[in-house]
């Protein structure tokens, strides 16, 4: 047997006293836990020596275990609802077969429309389309989400009446922001793109999209099942969003308000689970509205080719 050690685990065969010694310490720890957790006594810290070579025993077991998914905010294993155990049926899928000249013609367009969205904070209080707005919001459900849990609720606001209140959530926090919360640096860095605690565009515009991820689902007969990837997930659904309101000729601003989610998803009665993610002031830019003169980095500067 030593010499199978002596050939296969030489460092075993050398340290093995400290190796065993490791082990007994990490099963008196184990045990003093345990018995301190049993009679609901507070756990005395383990001597130095103990707790390093408890951790020493343990940490190869540590890196290698498995363990449950976790992604942000989400509820106890205890109370999630397994997954069915079923295989969705399969439908056939095609896409439209064009030449690569037209694909290329196709991305390109779509570059040049892209290239000329710009944040607006002037908007013009003319009426648009809500079908319009609704079609985007609709487009950007159909982003990937993980296991197609699809964590997103996009909430329309089109009344005066909750635009201001949206508004006067929004501006409280935002002038704590500037003056306390944010620090001078973040602010000098904004100072060049002219933005303000003063928000009026929550007003001005004709509709306001709220959009909210969920930490975790709940399914109609109220019980809660996991979102996975539902930051990434909602993210990409946003994506989809800008260009859908872009592409039918609406401007926007990607409006992320500091400290207000809790206010806001009171305000709009949004369950817990529900965190906001962006607000998006929607409408037609206004006629005497400007924007930064702003240029975007080249492909080679974006893109690297291997």
């Amino acid at each position: 047997m030593a010499g199978v050690l002596q050939t296969y685990l030489p460092f075993l065969a050398a340290n093995w006293q400290l190796v065993l010694m490791a082990l007994l310490a990490a099963a008196v720890l184990h045990l003093l836990l345990e018995r301190c957790r049993t009679a609901s006594i507070p756990v005395p810290a383990p001597p130095a020596a103990v707790a390093a070579a408890a951790a020493a025993a343990t940490i190869t077991t540590a890196a290698t275990a498995a363990t449950p998914w976790r992604d942000e905010v989400a509820p106890e294993d205890d109370d999630l609802t397994p997954p069915p155990d079923v295989l969705l049926p399969r439908v056939p899928f095609s896409m439209e077969s064009i030449s690569p000249e037209e694909m290329v013609r196709r991305s390109e367009q779509f570059y040049k429309q892209m290239n000329g969205r710009r944040s607006v904070r002037a908007f013009s209080r003319a009426p648009v389309p809500r079908q319009a707005v609704e079609s985007a919001i609709r487009a950007a459900g159909t982003a990937p989400s993980g296991a197609h849990t699809e964590p997103w609720t996009f909430v329309l606001v089109e009344s005066p009446e909750v635009k201001a209140a949206v508004r006067r959530i929004v501006e409280d926090e935002e002038e704590v922001n500037y003056r306390k919360r944010m620090g001078q640096k973040w602010v000098d860095d904004l100072a060049p793109l002219g933005t303000t605690w003063l928000k009026e565009y929550l007003t001005d515009a004709p509709f306001l999209i709220l959009v909210f991820r969920h930490a975790y689902g709940v399914d109609e007969q109220g019980q809660r099942f996991t979102t996975y990837y539902n930051e990434i997930s909602c993210n990409l659904a946003c994506g989809v969003l800008l260009a859908a309101l872009h592409q039918a000729g609406l401007a926007t601003l990607t409006s992320t308000p500091l400290n207000c989610g809790p206010r806001l998803r009171q305000l709009l009665e949004r369950p817990a689970n529900e965190k906001l993610v962006l607000l998006l002031p929607v409408g037609r830019p206004a006629d005497d509205c400007t924007v930064p003169d702003l240029t975007r980095r080249p492909l080679e500067r974006i893109m690297v080719v291997l």
